[in-house]
This record gives structure tokens, sequence and C-alpha cells, in this order.
């Protein structure tokens, strides 16, 4: 049993909305940029490429001096989500200067790897036990916290985008200062080190349940982040304006539905189960696109909230895997360069198809992300014999 007390876990959840939501605070308002300042469509790939990248760096910087395991993750969180926020303030402030906007946007990325990775490292040590269901919660609300930026955009309706942009900074610094003055260090969580582990990091390829877990989720992460980017270019085929953003945040928020209910299933049937499964999925969804593109209203919804569930849904059960069976004393530095190579999956993925997209139909490119979901579930196999 978790003795975790009831108010740990609302506290994670909403710092982690918060925090996160700084990753899409820029696409958001992207239409707006555009037609000010007369980008083109590719920048938002080189945008989000650009945010993606940071957070590699400093996923790689946080795994190699291993601060998530040295340091106080709270006040790692703190300083992260202050950083992230400032940065968020940097880009509204230099935003039309675009080369000025790719550094600041890679400076917020940098720090996420402060709030993302640092926030499962908490849950780790406050729910050792049942963390498939509380990485559900947690990673939910990253979802959320990545869609919120779109939501606000639509629930503003006349507000300008700076507004935005600044509302989002603001919520990302009052999330880190809450998870700081709200949570006290965790009782019983693991083992600090003073210095890195190599051969816990290690565990990535020689530990066969780490490695099934770690590829599975590298499969997830080639398609998920291309789909929340070009969420907004398939839903302009049928909307546009408020509706748009509106239509972009109910699919991008949807996966909250996928990974909380995600770690509830997993209590049944056993995280892999469930991460395989919704892997699966959202693997058809690719494979559909050619025909829901063109499809009714009702089905092309349909398509799309189910794709939205399902695409994050297998993300707290991936981490959840992969913190259970890695060294405990290095569960922080594991996830960390875990996420960092993901990313950079994510990148490249993001950047072949964002480019590909101002040739193809989006119909006959969408198929290829589900290359990710059927290598992933190929790699899953040796856990799904064990419960």
């Amino acid at each position: 049993m978790n003795t975790a007390p009831r108010h740990v876990l609302p506290v994670l959840v909403f710092a982690q909305f918060a925090g996160t939501s700084l990753w899409f605070a820029v696409n958001a308002v992207m239409p707006d940029l555009q037609h000010e300042l007369g980008w083109p469509v590719s920048a938002v790939g080189r945008l989000t490429s650009a945010l993606q990248l940071g957070f590699i760096v400093g996923t790689l910087v946080f795994a190699l001096l291993a601060f998530a395991d040295r340091f106080s993750p709270r006040r790692v969180f703190l300083a992260c989500s202050l950083a992230g926020a400032l940065c968020t303030v940097g880009a509204w402030w230099m935003v039309r200067e675009f080369s000025a906007l790719l550094i600041w946007r890679a400076a917020t990325g940098f720090f996420l790897a402060g709030i993302y990775p640092v926030g499962m490292k908490i849950a780790s040590q406050w729910f050792p036990k049942g963390l498939g269901s509380a990485l559900g919660w947690l990673i939910g609300a990253l979802v959320l916290g990545s869609a919120s930026a779109h939501g606000l955009r639509g629930l503003s309706g006349e507000w300008p985008w700076p507004s935005v942009m600044l509302g989002v900074a603001a919520l990302a610094a009052s999330g880190g200062v809450m998870l700081y003055a709200l949570l006290p260090e965790a009782p019983t969580g693991p083992l600090r080190t003073s210095a890195l582990e190599w051969r816990a990091l290690a565990t990535l390829w020689t530990d066969w349940r780490v490695r099934a877990s770690v590829l599975g989720y590298f499969g997830h992460m080639w398609e998920l982040y291309t789909l929340w980017v070009m969420v907004s270019m398939i839903l302009a085929s049928r909307l546009n304006g408020v509706a748009l953003s509106l239509a972009a945040f109910a699919v991008v928020g949807s996966g909250v539905f996928g990974c909380v209910g995600g770690g509830w299933l997993a209590r049944r049937w056993g995280s892999a189960h469930v991460a395989t499964g919704q892997l699966a999925i959202s693997g058809v969804c690719c494979v559909l696109a050619p025909w829901l593109m063109d499809a009714s209203l009702a089905w092309f919804a349909v398509w799309l909230l189910m794709w939205g569930i399902t695409a994050p849904g297998d993300s707290p059960q991936f981490s959840a895997l992969t913190a259970s069976n890695a060294p405990q004393q290095a569960v922080g530095s594991v996830l960390t360069l875990t996420n960092s190579i993901g990313f950079a999956i994510s990148i490249v993925s993001i950047e072949l198809f964002t480019t590909l997209a101002q040739r193809h139909a989006l119909g006959t490119l969408l198929p290829w992300l589900g290359l990710g979901p059927l290598l992933g579930i190929l790699a899953m196999r040796p856990l799904l014999r064990v419960r």
C-alpha cells in the first residue's frame, strides 16, 4: 500500500500540467504569427524541433550530471519551472526575430527536462507501488498541459496572442511554486547517488526488461509528437479560427483519457499489455488515414479522437515499466536518458513529416507514422509473456 498523503497526487498533477503548458505555447499562436509576420507553414515544425532539441540537450545534461538523483527533485522542478517561464517571456519579447525565437524555444526545451522527467522521478518516490496508475495521472497532466495553449487560445476568443504566451508563462511558474511549497521530500524514495552510474544507464540495453519497454517507448515517440504538431494541419482541412483551436485542444487533450484509463486498466491487465494495446490502436489509426481524412465529419471526428486518446495513452505504462525495472538508485537518470533518446527520434519524425507535408497529401503521409507503433509492438513481445 502507498502511504502518500492524499494531497500529493493532485499537487503533482497540477504542477506537471502547469509546467508542461510551456511545450506548445508558440504553436498555439502560430496562425496569428504566420498571418502577422508572413512565416511559412514549415515554421511550426522548426520551432517544435528547436524545443525538442533543447529538451534533448537538457535531458543529456541532467542525466550525465545525475541532477535528478543527486539533488532534491522538488528544488530542480521549481528552478526549471521558473526558468522555463522566463524563457517564454523572452520568446514573447523577441518573437518577431525568428532566429531569436528559435533560441528561446530551445532554452525552454532545456528546462522542460527538469519538469517532465523529474515529475516522474517524484512520482516514483511517492508511489513505488501502483506506479502505472500514478504515472497515468501525471502524464495525463502533461498531455493536458501540452493542449492547454490551444485551449487558452480557443477560449480567449479575441485575446491577442501575447496574452496567451504570457498566460502560459505565469501558469508554469505557479506550478513550480505550488509543488515546492506543498510537497515535502518523499520519505521512502530511492536512495540518491553522488555520481552518474554508467552501469545503471547501460541497463537500457543489457537488461531485457528495460530494453523492451525502452524500445517500445521509442516506437511511440516516432508517432506522438509528430501527430501533435500535425493535428492543426489535419483539422485545417475542415476548420479554421477559434473552431480549429478548440478542436486541436480536444484532440490533444483527449489523451488524458488514454493515460488515466490506461493506468486503471494496468491494475488488472498489467502495464505491458495496456501499453501494447494502445500502441496497436494508434498504429491502426495511422493506417486508416487515407480513408478517414475524406470521410464524413462524424467518422473524421471519431478517428481523430481515438487517435488522440491512444497515441499518448501508452506513455505512462512505458515509463512505469522502465522505472520499475531500472536500478532504483538511478531511476531518475535512466528515465531522463530514455526521454532524451526518444525526443531525438521525435525530431527526425517531425522534420521529415512537416517537410514532406508541403509536397504530399496528408492522407498519403500519415500511414508512415505507423512504423513506430509496429516496431514498438515487436519490441514489447518479451514483456507480454510476464504478468
